[in-house]
């Protein structure tokens, strides 16, 4: 049996200030032409459909129109909510769908004992999903401890002793998303720690032939038998040197699987540029980078003028500017508290604008700023009298 497994869509999100819906477009009609053209059996979703919790009319009317286009495949899909979705919004029509092969899976502890059963030559595959579990509003009625290992191990011992129901040899699959203990995040991914408790070990899905993840947006695996799809788009620079794919994953008769990652369409690459701003405007060598998303570092001693409007004069899809002055002395290890000690709201106001600007005020800037100090302190003795 062969499925096609993606994960985290994040529909509505932007990059930056970039509008990716049409970017969005484009590549779900890549995934179902994938699955067309590679004869796929079944499409798996693990998690993040949306990108917020209440997601805007374009992400809607785009969902909408990816699930008229599957359907013209005729092939089940199968999806579960990720921490960016709303479990209830995204599961309303869930019963009537699944008339139409869309088998939405978002009640958090009745999901994971409603496997889909699908059948080849070799006999059933039972594919269970397992929503997003937020520990604190799920521990009760999994009968878990509160953290992100637990309420996982037990939707998963709910699933084994389900499985155990059905003839030997049953094939498994669970989508789940979490943060499986091994894997690499990047920056884009919400953080979902709760007191340091938000890994879930490889062992909770011991038993499992294969476990399709979402949730970190790197393709990777965590083990011979438990992959993390990716994200298919970047959703930030810390994604620069990933390839965004979809997996193919072939199930043998016993079980086995052999993986294939298909890469996604690149609308615009990203770059890292650091540099003198100087540098960064004259060089030669950067002129490939005029049609990428950039994050552009500056070094310059202090900030030039209107950095983003002379880089963007030369890379019009500069998205990100950061200043790292070089040699900067580190800040010495006192409290904030203790560094204003003394201090007086002028001297504070002059190290606000050397900290941004790299240096000094003129002399000009200091009588606007004593000026601004002076009317604050005059009207706050005003409001006291």
């Amino acid at each position: 049996m062969r499925f096609l497994h993606t994960s985290d869509w994040h529909l509505g999100r932007r990059f930056h200030e970039a509008d990716l819906i049409d970017t969005q477009r484009a590549f779900l009609t890549h995934v179902h032409d994938t699955a067309r053209d590679h004869a796929v059996d079944v499409i798996l979703v693990a998690g993040d459909i949306y990108d917020r919790a209440i997601p805007s009319l374009d992400a809607v009317r785009l969902f909408d129109s990816a699930l008229s286009q599957f359907a013209g495949l005729d092939i089940p899909l199968i999806m579960i909510s990720g921490n960016h979705d709303s479990a209830h919004r995204l599961g309303v029509g869930a019963r009537v769908l699944a008339r139409a092969g869309v088998h939405l899976r978002t009640a958090p502890t009745t999901a994971c004992t409603r496997p889909v059963l699908l059948d080849d030559e070799h006999g059933t595959v039972a594919v269970y999903g397992i929503p997003y579990l937020e520990p604190s509003l799920t521990h009760d009625d999994l009968e878990a401890d509160k953290s992100h290992h637990a309420v996982t191990t037990a939707a998963l011992d709910r699933i084994r002793a389900d499985l155990a129901t059905y003839p030997e040899g049953t094939r498994s699959v669970v989508l789940a998303h979490a943060f499986v203990a091994g894997g690499q995040p990047s920056t884009s991914e919400r953080d979902i720690t709760v007191g340091g408790l938000d890994y879930v070990s490889a062992s909770a899905f011991s038993g499992i032939d294969y476990v399709a993840l979402g949730h970190l947006h790197g393709a990777q695996n965590v083990n011979d038998r438990i992959h993390y799809s990716g994200s298919p788009l970047a959703y930030s620079f810390s994604e620069a040197h990933h390839t965004k794919s979809l997996t193919l994953v072939d199930m043998a008769g016993d079980g086995t699987i052999t993986l294939t990652r298909v890469p996604t369409p690149v609308p615009r690459p990203l770059a890292l540029l650091k540099g003198t701003l100087e540098d960064l405007l004259t060089d030669p060598a950067h002129e490939a980078l005029t049609g990428y998303w950039l994050q552009v570092t500056l070094t310059d001693p202090t900030l030039p003028y209107e950095p983003m409007a002379r880089l963007r004069r030369r890379f019009p899809h500069t998205l990100s500017l950061l200043h790292e002055r070089p040699n900067h002395p580190q800040q010495a290890d006192t409290t904030y508290t203790q560094r204003l000690q003394g201090r007086s709201d002028l001297d504070i106001a002059h190290d606000f604008i050397k900290k941004v600007r790299g240096d000094d005020p003129t002399p000009a800037e200091r009588a606007l700023l004593r000026q601004a100090v002076e009317a604050t302190q005059h009207a706050t003795h005003q409001e006291t009298v």
